[in-house]
């Protein structure tokens, strides 16, 4: 959308400020499935909700088909009308495409790091309500009521007002490298003070790590995509085409193949744990247990994330350099095609 290093930070900010707004509301679901008036029980709940959030989505989700307009394409009804032998050709491309873009250093460093950030958060993203209710409430999902609600409502805003302009600012001054590893260490700093954080005897303490755990995932959708554009610059200024497309296939494929592992892992560490949720008062090992999982886990994929991001070497001057040498390649080749 734009060729400027920072520009494209500022862009990735907005569009992450306002998906932060489905997060201010979707911990409310929590509250509207376990309400026994409106529900008869939890997974009622879940399966009737889920109805309509799904519907929701379907019809959202078809908007820009209609209204966002395809660029008139040369030859276009030709692209409806393929050959096999030119749809062949087209496949090969795509398969050899694929594997272009899994050559690409760079990328796949941004593509590890989200994985093991967004994995890490994904993992443990639900056992904040489990310790919330049986740990700070004794299993009372009564005396719980709207704190869970409130817990992920007011991440949603720290992330959506406090972490992703904070980060937009720290990119443009430090660079976009130095700004994921600053926010993955503040977020490392946020989930070791749930340890304290989350105490029976002062449930509002529960919203002290939350300025920290927000740099997590606010810092990396912000950055990640935005670097990404860079990685796209890089790419055809070494194989002579744009592939945003490609990139981002293959990026939020990845995403995706992530949020299954998590949820899969998730359900195991719950299982290794203990946890039996149809048990209104759990063990106390087994919620000790929970906690260090709840903390341990994103900790470590953060040094991971950390650990791969370190020697990514596209800075801004980089960057620069590279759009410098794009805008000299395209004026060369329009020249050419000019004399022809």
């Amino acid at each position: 959308m734009t060729p400027d290093y920072n520009e494209r930070t500022r862009l990735m900010a907005v569009s992450q400020l306002m998906g932060q707004i489905a997060w201010m509301v979707a911990p409310w679901f929590w509250v509207i499935i376990y309400d026994q008036s409106i529900y008869d029980s939890a997974p009622e709940g879940a399966r009737n909700l889920s109805i309509w959030v799904g519907s929701l989505c379907m019809i959202l989700g078809v908007l820009p088909a209609f209204f966002n307009k395809e660029l008139i394409v040369p030859d276009k009804d030709k692209l409806k009308n393929l050959s096999m032998k030119e749809l062949s050709a087209n496949t090969k491309d795509f398969v050899n495409g694929i594997k272009l873009t899994l050559k690409n250093k760079p990328f796949l460093k941004l593509c590890g790091a989200t994985f093991f950030i967004f994995n890490g958060f994904q993992t443990i993203a639900q056992f904040a309500f489990f310790i919330i209710v049986y740990y700070l409430f004794n299993g009372d999902k009564g005396a719980a009521g709207t704190w869970p609600a409130w817990f992920g409502t007011i991440s949603a805003i720290a992330t959506a007002f406090l972490v992703i302009p904070i980060i937009t600012k720290i990119s443009e001054k430090l660079g976009k490298k130095n700004a994921f590893i600053i926010a993955t260490i503040l977020s490392i700093i946020g989930y070791a003070l749930k340890w304290w954080g989350f105490n029976p005897e002062n449930p509002w303490l529960m919203f002290m790590p939350i300025p920290f755990l927000s740099f997590g995932i606010g810092g990396l959708f912000t950055l990640m995509m935005s670097m990404t554009a860079d990685v796209c610059d890089l790419d055809e200024l070494n194989n002579g085409q744009r592939r945003e497309g490609m990139f981002g296939a293959v990026y939020w494929w990845m995403v995706k193949l992530g949020t299954a592992i998590a949820m899969l892992t998730s359900g195991i560490v719950l299982q290794m744990v203990g946890f039996d949720e149809s048990i209104e008062v759990q063990a106390a090992e087994t919620l000790i247990n929970l906690r260090v999982a709840d903390i341990v886990i994103p900790i470590a994929t953060a040094l991971i994330a950390i650990i791969l991001i370190w020697k990514y070497d596209i800075t801004e001057q980089r960057a620069h350099e590279i759009r410098a040498a794009l805008i000299a390649r395209r004026g060369e080749v329009l020249h050419e095609n000019k004399h022809e």
